[in-house]
């Protein structure tokens, strides 16, 4: 029983640190690659006024060091990646004039989200998945005839829970995106999602809409899983 309490604390304080710190690295405005531990900066203020920044520190006994949106590119925290940006001209972002977007699909036409309507700057209300991914690239998987349904994971008839707070991006950088809005919702996400026919269908069948991103999401990416395994 002893040794089982004591496995079960340090599951619970490990869980907790991993859900604070990830391990990733970052690339600072000179294109050095600096490899460590990340937290997103939630809340507090950060080194400037109005800018979005994280937390860094090289490892889990270094002391931590604020890092301003100024003075980086992007960086990887977990499997995710942020990327440095501007509101575009015609928006103001209520939290910072500069932030990070997190890159959702790295297609040729990309999606960002940006979550600026939480406590903080820094990007506040990011989901981030645990473990080091690959950088920015993602990649797609071309073909149809994928059996993947759109209940369960996929959505639910286009379902999945309305990610609050977020605003999505589109563009083929940061420095021309755009907004994704009920309006043009089915002509972007067509773009970006056309290497999957069975995605591209479902948009255009009306399963799916801008407050049903997430189930859209979840649909696009298990069917790139499925066909990576044929």
């Amino acid at each position: 029983m002893k040794y089982l309490l004591l496995s079960a604390l340090t599951l619970i304080t490990c869980t907790a640190f991993a859900q604070k710190w990830q391990p990733g690295y970052f690339y600072d405005v000179k294109g050095n690659k600096v490899p460590g531990l990340i937290q997103q900066g939630q809340s507090g203020k950060g080194p400037v006024k109005n800018e979005g920044f994280i937390i860094y520190k090289e490892n889990p006994k270094a002391n931590e060091i604020k890092l301003s949106a100024r003075d980086l590119k992007y960086y990887v925290m977990g499997k995710d990646s942020f990327i440095v940006a501007h509101p575009p001209s015609y928006e103001t972002w209520p939290k910072a004039e500069i932030d990070f977007v997190k890159v959702e699909l790295d297609e040729p036409l990309k999606l960002y989200v940006y979550h600026g309507g939480s406590s903080g700057s820094g990007g506040g209300g990011f989901r981030v998945s645990p473990s080091i991914g690959g950088g920015i690239g993602t990649g797609g998987f071309g073909g149809g005839g994928v059996g993947i349904s759109l209940g369960g994971g996929g959505g639910g008839g286009g379902g999945g829970a309305y990610n609050r707070g977020a605003t999505y991006y589109f563009g083929e950088n940061v420095a021309g995106m755009s907004q994704v809005t009920p309006m043009n919702f089915i002509d972007v996400m067509t773009d970006i999602m056309a290497d999957e026919p069975q995605a591209v269908d479902a948009i255009q069948q009306g399963k799916f809409n801008i407050s049903k991103m997430d189930g859209l999401l979840k649909y696009y990416r298990a069917l790139r899983e499925a066909r990576a395994k044929q």
